[in-house]
């Protein structure tokens, strides 16, 4: 039996991630599962929750770095059993968010190299779909969480620049890395345009049961 994918949404916040995860999933049928970082279920998950709603939780910023990888591989294991099964998995966010995201922080030490070593040995995408957003509309109205801020989400940005020039394989870049814009373009559109870019990729990579490793 072929395994399944994993595969990721990313981006930054209010780039649609969410919805469009949701999308893929319904559209890829029984055969799909839907995993969003943090996973908040779990008890790590739990505290992370806390942290990112309650202002008054304070944690160092390498602790909350910690338990973000932590929380990754609290359901590693549950995450390649499925794929082991033929099911796809399509994740919302994943181990470039949690760097990028630290890293942004400009706390001294945790620089990217330092935030991406927790996550070495966890599962890498073998797609991952990075949506961006040039309309300033979709700068505006963050929520109330931690990290929902234009001065941040902007230094964010900047850290996913550098993860995908400085820490990425050229090759795995070229191969399993698909820049999309989403300008100006309806949640359909959207939809269409991540559901084509994903069928092409399964399809063409159909008889690959090889797992790739951060």
């Amino acid at each position: 039996m072929a395994r399944g994918k994993l595969i990721l949404i990313e981006g930054l916040d209010r780039t649609g991630k969410s919805t469009q995860t949701e999308k893929l999933v319904k559209s890829l049928g029984d055969n799909a599962l839907l995993v969003k970082f943090p996973e908040r279920s779990t008890q790590i998950g739990g505290l992370i929750d806390q942290y990112l709603t309650n202002p008054e939780f304070l944690l160092p910023d390498q602790a909350i770095h910690l338990l973000f990888s932590a929380n990754r591989w609290e359901i590693a294991e549950s995450m390649k059993r499925s794929l082991l099964k033929g099911q796809h998995v399509v994740m919302d966010r994943y181990v470039y968010s949690g760097v990028a995201y630290s890293a942004a922080k400009d706390t001294k030490g945790m620089d990217l190299n330092w935030c991406l070593q927790p996550d070495k040995g966890l599962l890498k995408p073998d797609l991952t779909l990075f949506l961006t957003n040039s309309d300033s509309e979709l700068r505006q109205g963050f929520g109330e969480e931690r990290y929902e801020c234009t001065d941040f989400q902007d230094k964010v940005r900047g850290q996913f620049a550098a993860i995908f020039d400085t820490l990425e394989d050229p090759d795995y870049k070229s191969k399993h890395i698909k820049f999309l814009d989403t300008t100006h373009k309806t949640i359909e559109e959207v939809h269409q345009l991540v559901r084509a870019v994903t069928s092409d990729y399964i399809q063409g990579h159909a008889d690959v049961n090889e797992f790739i490793y951060f």
